[in-house]
């Protein structure tokens, strides 16, 4: 199963993509919010794409804010004109600020990185994703019921 992370943003769109195997997410590209839904579009059908996973913004206490009803609305919007596409929303607290530390960590200048950011935040959403879905199946169907 092949997923697509997106990081919603006001401007700028961070799009990451995982392998065929849904095991590891890559940053891809990032896009204009104006026109999301036909390059959405045209990414699932060129890639392949099985699944979507929606960053869904929330506050450090867990509530959802202004931003998260864009997120839902997208989501919505996704599952309308992709309905052969599963659509997930993930908890998408402290992407950013993971993916600055890991450009930081690879010796990127963070503020002349400002375009890959987005690509990396959604990078850490998918691969958070993908990483659950890996840790549920190794459970045990005992420890998978609860």
């Amino acid at each position: 199963m092949r997923w697509l992370g997106i990081d919603l943003g006001t401007t700028r769109v961070g799009i990451a993509i995982s392998d065929e195997l849904g095991m590891l997410a890559h940053p891809f590209k990032t896009l204009n919010s104006a026109d999301l839904l036909p390059a959405l579009k045209a990414i699932v059908k060129e890639k392949g794409i099985t699944g979507i996973v929606l960053g869904m913004p929330r506050n450090l206490n867990g509530t959802f804010g202004p931003a998260a009803e864009k997120a839902r609305q997208v989501a919505a919007q996704l599952k309308n004109e992709l309905p052969d596409l599963q659509v997930v929303t993930w908890d998408e607290r402290m992407t950013t600020v993971e993916a600055q530390r890991l450009l930081h960590a690879a010796g990127r200048d963070v503020k002349k990185s400002r375009p890959i950011i987005d690509q990396v935040a959604a990078q850490v959403l998918l691969q958070s994703f993908l990483d659950s879905l890996q840790f549920s199946d190794s459970l045990s169907p005992e420890q998978n019921s609860r």
